[in-house]
C-alpha cells in the first residue's frame, strides 16, 4: 500500500509543480511521477537534513497536506536544477 500513495502523492506533486514551472506540456504522466518522487526526496534532503527546517513535516512521512507542500517545492527545483542543466548544454 505505501508504494501505491508514493506513486499518488509523487503524481500530484510531480503535476502540481509542473504546473508551476510551465512544463505540464513536455511531460507526460511517467515524468510526473519521477520528478514528484524525486523531488520529495530532493526536499527531504534539503529541507530535512541540510536546514533541519520541518523535519517531522517534510515529504516521506505519508499522505498528509505538508508532504504534498514539501514535494511539490522539492519537485520546482528539481525542475529548475533540469531546465538549467538543458540550457548549459
Amino acid at each position: 500500500m505505501g508504494w501505491i500513495i508514493t506513486i499518488i502523492v509523487g503524481a500530484l506533486c510531480g503535476w502540481l509543480a509542473s504546473i508551476i514551472m510551465k512544463t505540464d506540456a513536455q511531460q507526460g504522466a511517467i515524468a510526473n511521477i519521477l520528478i514528484g518522487i524525486v523531488g520529495s526526496v530532493l526536499a527531504q534532503w534539503i529541507f530535512g537534513s541540510l536546514l533541519h527546517i520541518g523535519s517531522s513535516t517534510v515529504a516521506g512521512s505519508g499522505f498528509s497536506f505538508w508532504s504534498i507542500v514539501w514535494g511539490v517545492i522539492g519537485s520546482v527545483v528539481l525542475i529548475a536544477i533540469l531546465k538549467a542543466l538543458r540550457v548549459l548544454r
